[in-house]
């Protein structure tokens, strides 16, 4: 780390009031908050003209080849090309009769048409409001009726489902197939029945090409970019009002960051590898930086059970990606370094323990990198510059397992769709695990005191509360619920997050709750469930956890999906277990009482104390997945659908327990 880069990380820009810590800022950029970038417009297709002139005739957008069923290399198209495709493709929608300012939905997994579109909506100032590919008939309709949607762009599987809603969705017109090959006339037929005009991108590309003169108003700061649907962990979806300046002012912070040192510097010869799905706010931000820098774009196949082969075939030089996959990486790894045992496993733990004893100097290490973690970095294709984790908070036992693993730079985000993750980030060659870093160049944070938790500014040794956040990437209101907005940004602007943190000495935040997610037990002790699951799921033995608790209840309940190669292999070293399926061994009374012995004796070890430990657990092959609706498309549990779907066995476990039929 260059020598001026030295704690405190923050400064203060404010006087301490009552209840509140002062105002703090990024230590480079006391004086103003970054909100735009010297010699271009604060508009999103200022910044994708910038990356079209820094990319010229070099790879922008990039597909696997498929044949016969089998992807082969990525075939890609140059900047210069996209750019003449994005323009033509702008004009046929306005040709069709979308307007300035109007709503048009995105319907599909990550491909380049949903990045062209993007890029033709900020061009001609349409508004995007992005539909995860997963969204429910409700949630579908709720969207749709809200922003008044008459132009849909989607994947030709998607199809199908409008034409079935279409009698709950009367706006929509017009429905444009980014994939014509894949169009059934059957399915087309019964969408011009039902009243709906359906084309294919590329015909919408032919009628833009031949309008030679048009007559548009350039995007202004003040635009509407996007409408961006929560994802709803809990409750109806809030649709987060975002402008192209909002959108502008966490893209120009992560530039300014790169140049100064304290990030990553991403440049035209990046590449990207795109699968976290566009609908949120975290894979918009980060693919906008690449836009910017005139990077390539790598999209994975629209599998993630095929994410490793795209990215071993990409071999990406920048990976963002989410908590889940790190976990699923981390368990993996040391699952199998345990089963070698021997010389291997001595020799892993030796090379991991020497790089960890000087992880605050370096992610480097001359013999080891080579000999003992070549393998794991090839999983990510060899040549990662760095990885970033947003969403949610990492363990800093993953966040140092991926920096030693990977020999490289490993970054962690903080940021909400409300201020399109221009919230924290960690400074390049700290190593320090645990922190989600300090404010980006646009924000300036303020903890407040949350009394019922006992979170207050005046903690010892460090301030704790809730994170608040302003700057100019936080959004102008939630569409159309202006209660909500008034219960989410104060009178002076600032952004209530519902997460609670605490600021070390180093002037770094750290995650440590979460004020909307926590519940109170019988006894009065309050309990917050995802610090809990973060803990068990790094447990071989667990894929995934879902830990549950009410204020009837002294005690909490677990659902437990087992990483099922490591349960086989726990099993077949006891004999009265060895001759079972993975089935049956989720339904044996005595495997799930060994289970939690296991779990609680771990719980113990990474400090959970006795009430946030499971008294009972249910065991289930069945991941909690997006495709299932327990998952958000950004991998967060929907805990109000968990505790919904899992109500029978909830309520026989706390019976059971109620009963003296624990499994102590």
């Amino acid at each position: 780390m260059p020598l001026e880069f030295k704690p405190p990380y923050t400064v203060k820009v404010s006087e301490e009031k009552a209840g509140e810590t002062p105002v703090m800022r990024h230590f480079l950029f006391k004086e103003k908050l970054v909100d735009a970038l010297e010699d271009t417009e604060r508009t999103m297709w200022a910044l994708y003209l910038h990356g079209n002139k820094a990319g010229g005739d070099r790879p922008f957008l990039g597909t696997r080849r498929i044949e016969n069923g089998v992807a082969k290399e990525y075939v890609w198209q140059s900047h210069r090309e996209v750019r003449i495709r994005i323009e033509n493709y702008a004009k046929g929608l306005t040709s069709l009769g979308l307007q300035r300012q109007k709503a048009i939905g995105i319907y599909s997994v990550n491909k380049p048409e949903w990045t062209m579109t993007e890029q033709a909506c900020y061009r001609q100032a349409f508004i995007i409001v992005a539909l995860y590919d997963t969204l429910g008939a409700e949630a579908m309709d709720y969207i749709i009726n809200q922003v008044e949607m008459e132009f849909i762009v989607a994947s030709s599987d998607k199809l199908q489902n409008i034409v079935r809603l279409k009698e709950r969705l009367p706006t929509i017109k017009t429905v444009i197939i980014m994939d014509e090959e894949g169009i059934k006339a059957s399915d087309k037929e019964a969408a011009q029945h039902a009243g709906l005009a359906v084309y294919s991108f590329k015909e919408v590309e032919k009628i833009g090409q031949g309008i030679t003169e048009e007559e548009r108003v350039e995007p202004k700061p003040e635009d509407i970019a996007t409408i961006c649907y929560t994802s709803g962990t809990t409750g109806t979806p809030k649709g987060a009002v975002i402008t192209h300046a909002n959108c502008v002012a966490p893209i120009a912070a992560i530039d300014k960051l790169g140049t100064t040192g304290s990030f990553a510097n991403i440049d035209s010869t990046d590449i990207y590898i795109s699968y976290l799905p566009l609908a949120h706010v975290f894979e918009r931000a980060a693919q906008g930086v690449h836009v910017f820098q005139g990077a390539a774009i790598g999209y994975y196949q629209g599998d993630t059970l095929k994410l490793l082969d795209d990215i071993a075939e990409l071999r990406p030089t920048v990976f963002c990606s989410v908590p889940r996959l790190f976990n699923k990486i981390y368990d993996k790894v040391l699952a199998g370094v345990k089963a070698k045992g021997g010389v291997s496993q001595y020799l892993f733990n030796t090379a991991f323990n020497q790089k960890k004893a000087n992880i605050s100097k370096t992610v480097h290490h001359w013999l080891w990198d080579r000999v003992v973690f070549g393998q794991v970095r090839a999983k990510l294709g060899g040549r990662i510059k760095f990885i970033l984790s947003g969403s949610a908070p990492v363990s800093p036992d993953v966040m140092d397992f991926m920096r030693i693993c990977f020999s490289a730079r490993v970054f962690e985000g903080y940021g909400q769709t409300e201020n399109f993750c221009g919230g924290c980030l960690t400074i390049q060659d700290d190593n320090t695990s645990g922190v989600v870093g300090v404010p980006f160049p646009c924000s300036e944070f303020k903890l407040l005191d949350v009394a019922d938790m006992n979170y207050l500014s005046t903690d010892k040794p460090n301030p704790r509360g809730e994170i608040c956040i302003r700057g100019p990437s936080i959004m102008r209101e939630y569409y159309k619920v202006p209660d909500k907005t008034a219960e989410t940004i104060d009178k002076d602007g600032w952004l209530l997050t519902g997460d609670i943190g605490e600021v070390d000495s180093a002037g770094r935040i750290k995650i440590i709750d979460r004020r909307k997610n926590i519940f109170k037990l019988s006894q009065g002790e309050y309990v917050a469930p995802e610090k809990i699951e973060g803990v068990y799921q790094k447990h071989e033995l667990v894929a995934q956890a879902f830990v549950y608790g009410d204020s009837l209840q002294p005690s909490l309940v677990g659902i437990i999906v087992p990483d099922k190669d490591s349960l086989k292999s726990w099993a077949s070293k006891q004999s009265k277990f060895a001759n079972k399926s993975p089935e049956e061994l989720c339904q044996d009374e005595e495997v799930k009482k060994d289970i939690l012995k296991i779990l609680t004796t771990y719980g113990k070890q990474n400090d959970l104390k006795g009430f946030e430990q499971m008294r009972a657990i249910y065991l289930t092959l069945e991941e909690f997945t997006v495709e299932n609706d327990m998952l958000t498309p950004t991998f967060k549990l929907k805990r109000e659908i968990a505790s919904k779907t899992y109500r029978p066995q909830i309520d026989t476990m706390y019976t059971a327990l109620s009963g003296g039929r624990a499994f102590n």
